[in-house]
């Protein structure tokens, strides 16, 4: 799998869209409330809104710069909207109407023409033309003003240099004070027939279209909740990811609420989603039904802590609830508590019901199922709906990890049947939902938390019998935290301990890499890709990178076809060549040169790259028969395999047998097992290190704060995977002997019989290739 992350250039394909597009409005607003906006025309948005409290406003933006698409997709920075007309139908309900104080307001913030940061507030009543519930609004931003009554308070606007445009909704009750509403208002708006003209009207858009790839791609509607399903859909196109699609429905922003005890709570009277996630979440199953992918609902058993009733929540022994590290933070439903489990069941339903209306095979997925562990150890399994349902068999567990008593196991077992219990409650409602329509259950597991070394009796409740196959038909496996911290290798074993456990066997199996959460970090999407390409190779059915909205952030962008440019073989070269072998090494450096003679050179590769002459090899017959059968094996130059380089094969200064101590590998952090081998040449700064994939099997050496050890493994990528992760600070070395990946340099290979006879060398090139992994 080959990947790179991406910004847009001018060779980029571009398209064109008109200023204001429908699909590329965005929705914002604050907490409790919630609102959407979708496409149903091609000139037509419509915003769903509900509010809760008295100030509550929602905002319809458009902004001048793209910051939600991917590089290869967004439109370009435009911030002149001078010379541009724009012309809309306007129609609403259940918010307030544009005579009215605080109706609809656009506010215009840029600069002024002096460069000065300033805001204009347009009155949108002022240019419109019908009742204050349906007309028409035309804004020509030459000669637009703010100002509540016009002309006597106009303000004209400078439209040269803008970044948003923000029309603000608001409920009828709104009057600026504090407070809830009497009851939640629901609102809506309906702009139609958009119509933009003018020289400023058209913008350049990237229009990229990647090529179909085996990749699949997740997505989460708390990170994408403001954007229209038509501007997610199209991404996801165009970005080449097929099949399904992996959508986590959050913990946030899809649920109906009710004023309580001074905030919010969940609710089931009169449906438990809210009106704008619902219309959000049946557009994107219409747009990705026309677009001929699937999609897997994923549900879990998050909450966000605000919102969740208090009996509802997982609690350690101290009463404390279980939170995760977001903020504002998150928690966890107890799967013991009947009511939040029922809730949980309608929320299943809802989304059924959506999948099912849209004309789409109904996949639904229990989404990281778990009894929460605090970082100290506290396991959360002691909230009143828990400890009534186990009874006799609640115990204290002060700490989780390390050796328990078989009272402590015994009631882990308990928690993984009252987990198991729950999950399977949560399919059936989903699959009973869906009727005759087809239906295919999903586990996500998250193997850091469920599999924790230090922990090794928690997977009895976080791994439970109960789910073992058939239980679900897939089993879907999560590692992010081994991967961005260096500890992909524990996956391997992981998968291979939950096929044992459960029964999946790895071609039943999905694979999620990722997720990179701050931008700043986005060099981890190499450690991610190279995930994502191992789980492949392993045999997994299917690898998603989570999420959509951190791949567009990133300018994260994936595409097949290298496994079969970079075709290895793992077998050696079958000749010994010894030591009269050419061997050339090459770098590509570009050299600029001045008048003067001075130069600017600049590496292309961080690597050098190996030459070789295998000819002094072939020293009879029987040595051409075996190059030409071993040729033909390889098809050519299309396959790589390994050789041994006769001056440099090993990781000792002097080329001799390897030392524990010969290479640093990196200092231990009492975390990371996996630790990459590597040869350094030269010291200080200008020292280049060299990436050793190919380690000879038996050869390697390692060794922990200057011991030696053999409590490792070595993993199908060639690194060093310890039992026990090295202590933090403790220096890691390891010594190794190494091949190196070639292919033959050509697709020819002659050879005389006459010229061999008489003594004269063959020439046998190779060139080394970049390791396919």
């Amino acid at each position: 799998m080959g990947w790179a992350l991406v910004a847009a250039e001018p060779h980029h394909r571009r398209g064109w869209i008109k200023r204001f597009d429908p699909r590329f409005w965005t929705v914002d607003f604050a907490r409790p409330m919630m609102a959407s906006v979708v496409t149903t025309a091609p000139t037509v948005l419509r915003v769903e809104a509900v509010f809760y409290d008295k100030a509550d406003l929602a905002g319809l933006i458009w902004e001048a710069e793209d910051r939600w698409d991917h590089p290869l997709l967004a439109y370009e920075t435009r911030r002149d909207f001078r010379h541009v007309r724009l012309r809309f139908r306007w129609r609403s309900g259940g918010v307030k109407p544009f005579d009215a104080l605080h109706g609809p307001t656009l506010t215009i913030e840029g600069r002024d023409a002096a460069g000065n940061p300033r805001a204009w507030y347009v009155r949108l009543w002022n240019y419109a033309e019908g009742s204050p519930e349906d007309a028409v609004v035309t804004l020509d931003f030459d000669a637009l003003a703010g100002g509540f009554l016009l002309p006597g308070e106009s303000d004209p606007v400078w439209a040269g240099d803008v970044d948003r445009l923000f029309v603000s909704l608001v409920a009828p009750g709104y009057d600026g004070g504090a407070g809830s509403l009497a009851a939640p208002a629901q609102g809506w708006v309906e702009v139609s027939d958009i119509a933009c003209s003018g020289s400023g009207s058209v913008l350049a858009i990237g229009d990229a279209v990647l090529p179909e790839q085996r990749l699949g791609i997740a997505n989460g509607y708390d990170d994408c909740y403001h954007l229209t399903p038509a501007r997610v859909v199209r991404q996801v196109e165009q970005l080449g990811y097929r099949g399904d699609v992996v959508h986590y429905i959050g913990m946030s922003h899809y649920m109906r609420l009710s004023a309580e005890g001074g905030g919010y709570r969940v609710q089931a009277a009169g449906g438990v989603l809210n009106a704008p996630a619902a219309a959000w979440h049946r557009a994107l199953a219409s747009a990705c039904a026309g677009a001929g992918l699937g999609l897997v609902w994923s549900l879990s058993y998050e909450l966000f802590d605000a919102y969740c009733p208090e009996s509802w929540k997982q609690r350690d022994a101290d009463g404390a609830p279980a939170l995760t590290g977001w903020e504002p933070p998150s928690t966890l439903l107890s799967p013991a508590h009947t009511e939040a489990m029922g809730w949980l069941q309608l929320v299943a339903r809802a989304f059924a019901t959506i999948g099912r209306d849209a004309g789409l095979p109904l996949k639904f997925q229990v989404g990281e199922p778990w009894w929460w562990v605090a970082a100290d150890g506290r396991l959360c399994a002691y909230d009143a709906a828990t400890t009534a349902m186990l009874g006799a068999a609640s115990v204290a567990i002060p700490d989780v990890r390390g050796a328990l008593d078989s009272g402590q196991r015994a009631m882990l077992d308990a928690l993984g049947a009252i987990l198991a219990g729950s999950t399977a409650a949560l399919v059936a409602a989903a699959r009973d939902e869906a009727g005759a329509a087809p239906f295919t259950s999903h586990l996500l597991v998250y193997l850091p938390t469920v599999l924790d070394p230090a922990a090794p009796e928690l997977r009895r409740a976080n791994v439970p019998m109960g789910w073992a196959a058939p239980a679900f038909d897939v089993l879907q496996l999560e590692d992010y935290d081994w991967v961005t911290g260096g500890r992909g290798a524990e996956t391997d074993a992981a998968r291979a301990a939950m096929v044992a456990r459960l029964g999946y066997p790895v071609a039943d199996q999905h694979y999620f890499a990722g997720f990179v959460l701050r931008g700043e970090d986005r060099g981890q999407w190499r450690a991610i890709a190279e995930a994502a390409a191992r789980a492949r190779r392993a045999g997994v059915a299917r690898a998603f990178v989570w999420a959509l909205p951190q791949v567009a952030r990133d300018g994260f962008t994936a595409f097949d076809g290298e496994e079969e440019m970079q075709a290895f073989d793992a077998v050696d070269f079958p000749l010994a060549i010894g030591r009269e072998a050419m061997v050339a090494t090459e770098f590509s450096t570009q050299i600029v040169a001045s008048p003067s003679g001075h130069e600017q050179r600049a590496s292309e590769w961080a690597d050098a790259r190996m030459r070789y002459d295998a000819g002094p090899g072939i020293r009879s017959e029987a040595d051409v028969r075996r190059l030409a059968d071993f040729f033909r094996a390889r098809r050519g130059a299309a396959r790589g395999f390994r050789f041994r380089d006769p001056f440099d094969h090993s990781s000792a200064a002097d080329g001799g047998p390897p030392g524990f101590a010969d290479q640093w590998l990196g200092i231990g952090d009492g975390a990371r097992r996996q630790f990459a081998l590597v040869k350094r040449y030269g010291s200080g700064e200008a020292a280049q290190a060299r990436a050793i994939r190919l380690p000879v099997a038996g050869s390697v050496r390692a060794s922990v704060g200057g011991v030696e050890t053999a409590a490792f493994t070595l993993t199908g990528d060639g690194e060093v995977a310890f039992d026990v992760a090295p202590a933090d600070g403790a220096a890691v070395r390891a010594g190794f002997l190494f091949d190196v990946p070639v292919r033959f340099a050509e697709d020819r290979l002659e050879v005389s019989r006459a010229t061999f006879l008489a003594g004269e060398v063959t020439s046998v090139p190779l060139v080394e290739v970049r390791a396919p992994w």
